[in-house]
């Protein structure tokens, strides 16, 4: 179980992990050891940062980018 009371917006998390589950179904390759359960994959890497929530008015990030300075 995850304790959401750490993080600083429970909403976003669930929001981020239910889409990146979604993903787990559809075939995408985890980012993390997969457990028995999409779900439980996806709010693992959503918690140790593989996963970032992109917002609709920002460009996507590129992993690759160097980071601004």
């Amino acid at each position: 179980m995850v304790d959401r009371s750490t993080l600083p917006n429970a909403f976003e998390f669930v929001v981020v992990a239910s889409a990146r589950a979604k993903q787990l179904l559809q075939g995408c390759v985890p980012k993390v050891e997969p457990s028995g359960k999409p779900a439980r994959t996806a709010q693992r890497e959503v918690l140790e940062g593989h996963v970032l929530p992109v917002y609709s008015d920002e460009a996507p990030i590129d992993p690759q980018a160097p980071a601004p300075v």
